[in-house]
C-alpha cells in the first residue's frame, strides 16, 4: 500500500497532464510555459532548499558516480552491440544508445525520489544530476563526431557549447549554489526558507503535468524492436547493473536506492532532442520516450518496492 501511495500519485499528475492537452483543456504550447516555470524557478528551488536543509550520507562522490555511470557505461556498450546486430547504420549507434540510458532523471526521477525516500536523498541525487547532461551529452557528440567522418571539429569546439550550456542551467546553479550555501553554515532565515518552500512545493506537481502534455507529442512509431529493445536496456537492464555496481561499491543502502531509482527512469526527451539533431532513429526514440514512460507506471513500483524495502 505504501509503494501504491508513492507512486499512483506520481502517475496521476502526469496523466492529469496528458490529459489535459488531449480534451483541450489546455493547448500543448503551454508545455512550454509549464516547463519552463518548473525548470527554471520550481523545481530549482526545490533542490536548492533540500541540498541545504537535509542530512548527507557519508559517502564518496567517485562512488555515487561509479556506480550509476558505471551501469550507464555497460548499458550503453550493449546498446551498441544491438545496434551492430541490428544492422544499422553506424551513426546510429550513438543515438541508440543514448536513447537507452538517458534517464528523465529531472522531470520524473527528482519528484519520485523525493518521495519514495525524502529530504535524505538530496545528496546523491545532486552528484548525479551535476554530471548527467554534460556527461552523456558530451559523450554522445563525441562518439557521433568519430563514426561520422564527414563531420569534423576539435574536442574544445564540441565542449563549449556544453560548457556553455551547463553554466546557464537553472538546475545546475541551485545545486552548485546550493552546495556553495551549504558549505557556510548560515542556514536560511525563516522568511527566506519560507518563501523558498513555497516555490518548492510547485516543483514537482508542475514537472509532472508537464511530462504528461510533453508525452503528446510522443508516438510509438518505427522500428519496434529497436524501442521494445530501448525500453528494456533502460528500465530493467540499467537498473540491475546500477544495483550491482552499488553493491560492489558498497554504497549505503539509502545511496543504493537513490542509484536504482536514478537509473530506473524511462527514457527522456534530452534523448529524443539529440536524434532530432542528427537526424537518426528520430521515430524509435521518440517511441522509447512514450512507451518507457508508459511500462515505467508497471516497472517503478516494483523497483520502488525494492529498494524501500531493503534494509537501512
Amino acid at each position: 500500500m505504501a509503494t501504491v501511495l508513492i507512486v499512483a500519485p506520481v502517475f496521476a499528475l502526469i496523466a492529469a497532464g496528458y490529459a489535459a492537452v488531449l480534451f483541450r483543456f489546455v493547448s500543448e504550447t503551454a508545455n512550454k510555459g509549464i516547463s519552463e516555470f518548473a525548470f527554471s524557478i520550481a523545481i530549482p528551488a526545490l533542490l536548492f532548499r533540500t541540498i541545504v536543509v537535509s542530512e548527507f550520507p557519508s559517502v564518496s562522490a567517485f562512488q555515487v558516480w561509479g556506480a550509476y555511470y558505471g551501469a550507464v557505461a555497460v548499458t550503453w556498450i550493449v546498446a551498441l552491440l544491438m545496434s551492430f546486430l541490428f544492422r544499422q547504420e553506424r551513426e546510429d549507434g550513438p543515438v541508440f544508445a543514448i536513447g537507452s540510458v538517458y534517464g528523465n532523471i529531472v522531470m520524473l526521477g527528482v519528484p519520485l525520489t523525493l518521495s519514495a525516500l525524502g529530504s535524505q536523498a538530496a545528496g546523491p541525487m545532486a552528484l548525479i544530476l551535476s554530471v548527467n547532461t554534460p556527461l552523456l551529452w558530451l559523450c554522445g557528440t563525441l562518439q557521433m563526431e568519430l563514426t561520422d567522418r564527414k563531420r569534423s571539429g576539435s574536442a574544445a569546439s564540441l565542449m563549449l557549447p556544453v560548457i556553455l550550456d551547463l553554466a546557464r542551467n537553472p538546475i545546475m546553479i541551485a545545486i552548485g549554489l546550493g552546495l556553495l550555501w551549504r558549505l557556510t553554515g548560515l542556514g536560511l532565515h525563516p522568511v527566506v526558507d519560507r518563501t523558498i518552500e513555497l516555490l518548492a512545493q510547485a516543483g514537482s506537481p508542475t514537472a509532472l503535468i508537464a511530462l504528461g502534455i510533453s508525452l503528446y507529442r510522443f508516438e510509438i512509431r518505427g522500428a519496434k524492436l529497436g524501442i521494445v529493445v530501448m525500453c528494456a536496456l533502460k528500465l530493467l537492464a540499467m537498473p540491475a547493473l546500477a544495483w550491482t555496481f552499488a553493491h560492489l561499491l558498497h554504497l549505503p543502502p539509502l545511496v543504493t536506492a537513490v542509484v536504482v531509482l536514478f537509473a530506473a527512469m524511462p527514457t527522456g526527451a534530452n534523448a529524443y532532442i539529440f536524434a532530432v539533431q542528427y537526424q537518426r532513429l528520430v521515430n524509435p526514440v521518440s517511441g522509447s520516450v512514450a512507451l518507457g514512460t508508459m511500462l515505467a507506471a508497471v516497472t517503478l513500483p516494483l523497483m520502488v518496492l525494492l529498494v524501500t524495502s531493503a534494509p537501512r
